[in-house]
């Protein structure tokens, strides 16, 4: 009886591998399959992308006015680069504007986006809801040379803004508020905030709907007040989000060019510089295009850097917490 079984399992047995061999197989050329289909965006990437950051890492070592023939000088640009104090003013401006970028709209977009999924939504209904969430995210979308243009003429000295303080009797407060070094920056600071609380409005608000009302209810039921339910269950859920977030506006806050190229040409003096705009000041209105090339390297690399640490970060939080549970 044994024996009958055996001899009969083993042509199921042999069949059963052949067959996991072609399904193997078979996901083998699906996969390569769909391998190719990777292939013209690699390639794009690398042209638009890879060769033109190694391009400007040679230029970077060489002098050269953007005509001509470069001339090789080694580390010289990059060991002026760190003696450079406009530079490092720059580079302090871009930090101090990460706050205005990242911390603060984060902060301000995920209250927002609690209480227009929650209060708002609940009693005034979903459309009302939506509607305040477009009005939020309205400056992303506007282009930045307009707004820029519209925010340069209302805090003109005569503009609308100083206008209006006289008019209700704080005339003393009326400034050049982009012209004067001690106000330029903070009020870049201001209209950097306002240009971006929508994005992670929204990001917040789509990342709410991922949450299962039942756990808030169950929480409530045990005794946690809201607050604690906003720490304990919310946050935690939306974590990702809140990283992408943090990640993607860090970037941006380092790279941010058109804003500061509108309103204030990283002056009065260097009081709004920044790494990308003084880059492009030695490119194009000083023809030091080796010396731009540079400071363009070293701001790559930092935000490669950068991602590079938030995603380990992410990871090790994520290996964490999955432990936990």
């Amino acid at each position: 009886m044994t024996r009958k079984i055996t001899s009969a399992g083993q042509p199921f047995a042999a069949s059963h591998a052949k067959t996991s061999r072609k399904r193997l197989q078979n996901k083998s050329t699906l996969n390569s399959g769909y391998g190719i289909f990777l292939i013209p965006g690699i390639v794009m990437f690398t042209i638009i992308i890879i060769l033109p950051f190694l391009m400007n890492i040679g230029v970077s070592f060489t002098k050269w006015q953007g005509i001509g023939t470069p001339v090789w000088i080694g580390l010289t640009n990059y060991q002026k680069l760190m003696r450079d104090t406009t530079f490092w003013a720059s580079f302090k401006n871009n930090l101090i504007l990460i706050i205005a970028i990242t911390i603060i709209p984060t902060i301000i977009g995920l209250l927002l986006s609690t209480v227009l999924f929650g209060y708002v939504a609940d009693r005034f209904g979903k459309p009302v809801s939506n509607f305040f969430r477009g009005g939020f995210y309205l400056p992303q979308i506007l282009p930045v040379a307009i707004a820029g243009v519209i925010w340069g003429w209302l805090l003109q000295p005569d503009g609308t803004f100083n206008w209006f303080l006289r008019s209700i009797g704080l005339g003393f407060l009326a400034h050049n508020w982009l012209g004067d070094a001690a106000t330029a920056l903070p009020t870049v600071m201001v209209i950097m905030i306002w240009f971006q609380i929508g994005y992670p409005l929204v990001i917040f608000m789509s990342a709410l709907q991922r949450i299962d009302p039942e756990l808030l209810e169950a929480a409530a039921l045990d005794g946690a007040s809201g607050l604690q339910g906003f720490f304990y269950i919310t946050l935690q859920i939306i974590r990702p989000e809140i990283f992408v977030v943090i990640l993607t506006t860090t970037i941006y806050a380092l790279k941010i060019f058109g804003q500061i190229f509108v309103l204030t040409r990283g002056g009065p003096g260097t009081a709004t510089m920044v790494p990308s705009y003084f880059a492009y000041q030695n490119f194009f209105e000083k023809s030091n295009v080796g010396y731009g090339a540079a400071i363009s390297t070293i701001m790559t690399l930092i935000i490669l850097v950068v991602t590079v640490l938030f995603i380990n970060f992410q990871t090790r939080q994520g290996r964490s917490l999955g432990e936990n549970l």
